[in-house]
């Protein structure tokens, strides 16, 4: 906690002398991050590895009953998400990703890159080395990194009240003793169990601006106690007691 606190000063320095400056830099790194820094200013038509992180970053805001593509290309869509988290959080939005952006994202993410109010063992209470589900450990941590920043822009937008993961990745075996469906997305570590502070019916609704392809809740069997989001390939809504 203090360490983010630390990170969150740091940032709004940055921001202000940016600002002071005469308003957001086209180049340049704001600062260096423990967890990934980016080293130019990106916009509409850049490609490369940063790319791909800032979109893992932005992928919660892609408009509504819309997923970004997590592809390495900055496209329209890409700046729209970019703009989206920029008005999220009070910024210039212009949909271009400069030190004011990064320095936002600095503040949001942990040295593990996991964003401000969700962590990696809230996304996995089954196996601490993310192994024995549908894919290589390595993947199931990462697909639970992109759902996680997926839920860290819900939040943000539902007046960041908390939202609790009850489930996340599960092993084969875990999968097995809790009598989740053999194609679980939960074997792939792209899904989460929501509960919280908010309803159920009004996390189904809330999912549907974040990204997430997957959403099943009240009135869907088995979910009436919770609201399931995930990252399936096509879109798959059930919530009927919420209108969804």
């Amino acid at each position: 906690m203090l360490t983010r606190l630390v990170r969150l000063l740091v940032s709004f320095v940055m921001i202000g002398t940016v600002a002071v400056a005469g308003g957001v830099a086209t180049a340049g790194t704001a600062h260096a991050d423990a967890c990934y820094t980016w080293n130019r200013t990106l916009s509409q038509g850049m490609s490369g590895a940063d790319v791909t992180q800032l979109q893992i970053r932005v992928a919660g805001y892609p408009g509504s009953g819309q997923v970004l593509a997590i592809d390495g290309s900055y496209g329209p869509h890409t700046k729209a998400a970019v703009t989206r988290f920029q008005q999220a959080y009070g910024l210039s939005a212009d949909g271009i990703a400069g030190p004011q952006t990064f320095n936002q994202i600095y503040a949001l993410q942990s040295p593990d890159c996991s964003p401000a109010n969700f962590t990696f063992a809230e996304l996995n209470r089954c196996n601490s080395t993310w192994s024995g589900g549908n894919v290589s450990a390595a993947q199931a941590k990462e697909n639970a990194k992109r759902t996680m920043w997926k839920l860290q822009a819900m939040r943000r937008a539902m007046g960041n009240a908390p939202i609790t993961v009850s489930s996340g990745f599960r092993s084969v075996s875990c999968n097995n003793a809790v009598g989740g469906a053999s194609n679980s997305r939960h074997l792939y570590g792209d899904a989460a169990d929501l509960t919280g502070s908010h309803s159920f019916c009004a996390l189904a609704r809330a999912a549907r601006n974040h990204g997430f392809n997957g959403i099943l809740g009240p009135g869907y069997p088995g979910h009436n106690d919770h609201t399931h989001v995930d990252h399936r390939a096509s879109r798959f809504w059930s919530a009927p007691n919420c209108g969804i």
